[in-house]
């Protein structure tokens, strides 16, 4: 027991600092990712309920496309793809360019945004639609624009609805940033799988790593819980 102690504590002598700091990554990850997520999800549920045809074929092949491949596949096109794009880009106006390296963490919330945003956009879609459409002709009677009509009388509808499913999205979202021990992110999965490799104890360091997610996850679910109640309050009084 004392050594499993020895193992897990903070100093030069145990491996908590380094659990901590992947602690720290994967949730600025996380959290990183998330505005990302949601705004394009937005911006693509908004393409989906376009009356323009050319914008309603966009959303649905940007869903189709993010929704269709593993996460780990995309955030290797990502984190991969980039480099190479980017660099032969610079070298058609400078072909002793040097080499391009993206930063691991941007590619990651890069990568994962851009899934987030493939589900987010299929719960906002459904609460756009929830939405009965007099509304929008209520607020258009009263003399309000299409944008104040949206941000006054339809988003916060929006936000109640759309919550609980956007809640469930955030905690895959935290699950997923393990996939970006992949491309050299120390993440807790990182600092888990060097901790046990060195240590010979893979049993303990990703049964620890399990238990930090979970932590995490509990975290994350009163944290949500307490928003969804904040705001069923706000509507209950307005």
């Amino acid at each position: 027991m004392d050594g499993i102690l020895t193992l897990l504590s903070f100093g030069p002598d145990g491996w908590g600092d380094d659990i901590a700091y992947g602690v720290l990554v994967t949730v600025s990850l996380a959290l990183a990712t998330l505005p990302l997520g949601l705004f394009i999800g937005f911006m693509v549920a908004l393409a989906k309920q376009s009356s323009e045809p050319s914008l309603r074929l966009a959303g649905n092949i940007y869903t189709t496309i993010f929704r269709g491949l593993p996460e780990l596949l995309t955030l290797f096109l990502v984190f991969y793809g980039a480099q190479i794009g980017i660099q032969n880009v610079m070298r058609l106006f400078d072909p002793q360019a040097a080499a391009v390296e993206i930063n691991s963490f941007v590619a990651g919330m890069l990568a994962l945004g851009v899934v987030f945003s493939s589900y987010a956009s299929e719960v906002f879609l459904s609460a756009f639609r929830a939405i009965p459409a007099g509304q929008y002709e209520g607020g258009y009677s009263i003399g309000l624009s299409k944008a104040k009509t949206m941000r006054l009388i339809i988003l916060p509808q929006l936000i109640r609805i759309a919550l609980p499913g956007l809640a469930n999205l955030w905690l895959i979202l935290l699950k997923d940033t393990a996939l970006v021990s992949a491309i050299g992110l120390s993440d807790i999965l990182r600092q888990a799988g060097i901790a046990a490799r060195v240590t010979k104890q893979a049993f303990l360091f990703f049964g620890t790593a399990c238990l930090v997610y979970l932590v995490l996850a509990i975290v994350s679910s009163y944290g949500l819980g307490a928003i969804e109640r904040t705001v069923r309050r706000q509507e209950a009084r307005s």
